[in-house]
Parts: C-alpha cells; sequence; structure tokens
C-alpha cells in the first residue's frame, strides 16, 4: 500500500513572535537599571542617572511597542513591572544612597526601604486598576507614577550636576523631603496626568514634531539643566491635573443628575 503523505505542518506561534521585542526591551532595562547601580558604586552619578532616563524610554516604549504589533501578554505584564522596581524602586534609592543618604545612618536606609516598599504598592495597585474597563479617568493616574518617582527623588542630585544649586541647599534635609514627599505621591490617590490620549490636531503636528526635536537636542546639549526643569514643571503640574480632574469628575456627576430629573420627569 502507498504510504499517504502527512499534511502534517509544523506552524509556528506568531502570538509568540511578537512577544519577544517587546519582552527583550523589557529586559534590557532590567539591565539597564541595575547597571546605574554599579555606576553609583563608582560615583558616576551622571551616567547612573542617564541610564535611569534609558530605562524609563524604554519602559514608555515597551508596552505601546506590544500594543502596536499585538504582542501583549500577561508575562509581559508582569515582567513590566518587576522591571519598573528595580529600576525605578531599588536603583535610584541605592543611588541616593551612596550620594547623600549614607551621610544620615540608618535613617538614611530606612528612608530608602520606605521609598522601595511604596513603589511596589503603587505597582501593585496600577496592575490590579488595569484590568478596570476604559474611562475617562484613564487620562489620568492614581497617585505618581513608578517612573516618575524614581526621577523625582533624584532631583536634589540632579539639581547639584546642574548648577543650579545657586543658594547651597542643604542635602542632608533636602533629600529626605524628597524621598518622604515623594513616597506619599506613590501611593497617594492623587490624579496626575497619564499622558496617554492626547488628541493632537493634524495642523499642530509639525509644530508638536518640532517641540520633540528641540527638547531632546536641548537633552543633549543641556543634560541635567533640562532634567532639572522637567522634574520642576512636573512637579508643578500635580496640582494642575488635580483641579483638572476635579472640574472633569464634577461636570460628569451634574450631566448624571440633570440625567436622572429628566427621567423622573418623563415617569411623572
Amino acid at each position: 500500500m502507498e504510504q499517504r503523505k502527512s499534511n502534517l505542518k509544523i506552524v509556528p506561534d506568531k502570538k509568540s513572535a511578537r512577544m519577544i521585542l517587546p519582552n527583550m526591551l523589557t529586559l534590557i532595562g532590567v539591565c539597564i537599571g541595575l547597571t546605574s547601580i554599579r555606576f553609583a558604586l563608582d560615583e558616576k552619578y551622571e551616567i547612573a542617572i542617564i541610564a535611569i532616563l534609558f530605562a524609563a524610554l524604554i519602559d514608555g516604549l515597551d508596552g505601546r511597542i506590544a500594543r502596536l504589533i499585538k504582542g501583549t501578554s500577561k508575562v509581559g505584564k508582569e515582567l513590566d513591572s518587576l522591571t519598573d522596581m528595580i529600576s525605578f524602586g531599588v536603583a535610584p534609592a541605592f543611588i541616593m544612597y551612596f550620594w547623600k543618604l549614607n551621610t544620615l545612618g540608618k535613617f538614611g536606609w530606612l528612608l530608602c526601604l520606605i521609598f522601595v516598599v511604596c513603589v511596589a504598592l503603587r505597582l501593585a495597585r496600577f496592575n490590579i486598576n488595569s484590568n478596570q474597563e476604559p474611562s475617562w479617568r484613564d487620562n489620568f493616574f492614581e497617585g505618581v507614577p513608578s517612573p516618575a518617582g524614581g526621577i523625582l527623588v533624584l532631583t536634589p542630585l540632579i539639581i547639584s550636576l546642574s548648577g543650579f544649586d545657586l543658594i547651597n541647599l542643604n542635602y542632608e534635609i533636602v533629600v529626605p523631603a524628597f524621598f518622604i514627599a515623594t513616597s506619599i505621591l506613590l501611593i497617594s490617590k492623587f490624579p496626575t496626568y497619564s499622558f496617554k490620549k492626547i488628541v493632537i490636531p493634524r495642523k499642530t503636528t509639525i509644530f508638536l514634531l518640532f517641540g520633540i526635536v528641540l527638547f531632546f537636542g536641548l537633552l543633549l546639549v543641556y543634560t541635567f539643566n533640562v532634567i532639572a526643569i522637567s522634574a520642576i514643571v512636573y512637579l508643578l503640574l500635580i496640582p494642575i491635573s488635580f483641579l483638572h480632574y476635579s472640574r472633569i469628575k464634577k461636570r460628569l456627576e451634574n450631566e448624571k443628575n440633570q440625567d436622572d430629573e429628566d427621567d423622573l420627569e418623563d415617569v411623572l
């Protein structure tokens, strides 16, 4: 008897192949975050901060690339959280401990522990809330996101490297204050802009591109000055985002109450 040719073929899993790129980017972010600690050990704080910035850039890209190529996965989501924990929790805490907090003894180490724990709690809450249905609240985070928190605690070091320290700040007070304030903002429910769903009119696209190129150009030339100014601008945006959130929430509640009253009048 003639043997029939098998039609069985091994077909590669396209979904798994699409997951490789974003997960590789996430793992690269882990390596960069850990390497920043190595630079801080050698007192190369400038390179350590730049490494954290690269980790933040990769953190912003991997999720968007995964959604763009339809390569999202539960593994990638958990991996992203673990990466944020290392790059924006552990690494900034160690950098600041080697730079200034070690002079405060046990209190300095306690501040590091508190900050890392708050980053972990922030990430855990984010993972839970990310499973909710889309709404207007997606334009806001609950509290400061972990990448922003990791850069905010580095702000005193960035200011010292930028040359903006014209009044000789007392870093033994400023650094703990930034750690405590950032830790509170991380676990708070204070609304902050997420910048996820920004609608840009087509007519202004060219100006947006010019602004992005200008920003990165200045970042390359005046690195720490631009980072310091950006951190200060972000801090100023926090109360603005709170007022914006409150206004939208109040307007939607008024519209809902108005609709309920109209329905009641129809019934009567």
